[in-house]
């Protein structure tokens, strides 16, 4: 009699199941695109020569004030800050082109090729905006300190200073984030730079001009200028009473940057790389 033994046939491993992608994994991969995306920002030349202009602009300003305006006393505490106004236009204008200039240059591809959840890309940009938006308004603040100095003014109350610097960083980091936004939505430069100018430029100005104060002081850059705490003679009562506060300025500017950046986080996840 023939016995048959049934022997048990091994399993054949299929292999790990697939990874997934989890909250750990985008949360570590931060660090690492926002360091590519500040590598990308400081090393170009547009970079350093929108540092040097703002600087330059800083200076210019603070000495041609305390030149020319001898009508009344003004304080090195008082004007380093000026130019603080032209800064958050061209820290705007440098978010801008942290996007769109990748457009244009056809490396957005290889940029979501490396880190391939577009939603990371856009918070690192953002954070890189952000840093580089305060570089800019603590140069341009260290050129006025020194436009003003050399043009011959007292020094003033000190202390208010550092309070004053801080508004004002803040006031150009969050513009840098709102002209990130813009440039995510436009996604062509001279477009969303043009586009930009105009409404903070003249816009904003002819709305101030002819809607009543209680509406246009929640335009965006008319309320970030809020932040800088620089007084405006004017004869409108109604104007003074309707004047925010820095921190509800730095509220509705802040509110339009994430607006701006939400709207243009959903199209860059929506569209095409080209």
């Amino acid at each position: 009699m023939t016995s048959t033994t049934l022997q048990h046939t091994p399993r054949i491993p299929l292999g790990d199941p697939p990874a997934t992608l989890r909250r750990n994994d985008l949360t570590g991969s931060l660090p690492t695109t926002f360091r590519s995306e500040w590598i990308k920002l400081s090393t170009i030349r547009s970079s350093i020569a929108i540092l040097g202009l703002t600087a330059a602009i800083g200076a210019s300003v603070a000495f041609a004030v305390a030149k020319l305006m001898t009508d009344e006393v003004l304080l090195v505490s008082e004007v380093f800050v000026f130019s603080t106004l032209f800064t958050s236009m061209i820290a705007a204008v440098a978010g801008i082109l942290i996007f769109t200039s990748e457009v244009q240059y056809g490396t957005l591809a290889p940029t979501l090729t490396a880190q391939p959840t577009r939603s990371m890309i856009a918070l690192s940009k953002m954070a890189v905006a952000a840093l580089f938006g305060a570089v800019l308004g603590l140069a341009g603040m260290s050129a006025g300190f020194a436009g003003a100095w050399l043009g011959g003014l007292e020094m003033g109350s000190t202390p208010t200073m550092l309070e004053t610097a801080s508004w004002a960083v803040l006031y150009t980091s969050v513009a840098a984030v709102l002209g990130l936004g813009v440039g995510l939505i436009a996604r062509h430069s001279s477009v969303a730079i043009s586009g930009l100018l105009i409404w903070a430029l003249v816009v904003e100005n002819l709305l101030d001009a002819f809607i009543p104060a209680e509406y246009s002081r929640f335009l965006p850059f008319l309320a970030g200028d809020e932040m800088l705490g620089i007084e405006v003679e004017t004869e409108a009562t109604d104007s003074i009473v309707a004047v925010l506060t820095r921190g509800q300025g730095a509220l509705v500017f802040g509110f339009y940057a994430v607006m701006a950046m939400a709207i243009g986080t959903i199209l860059l996840n929506r569209r095409d790389t080209n």
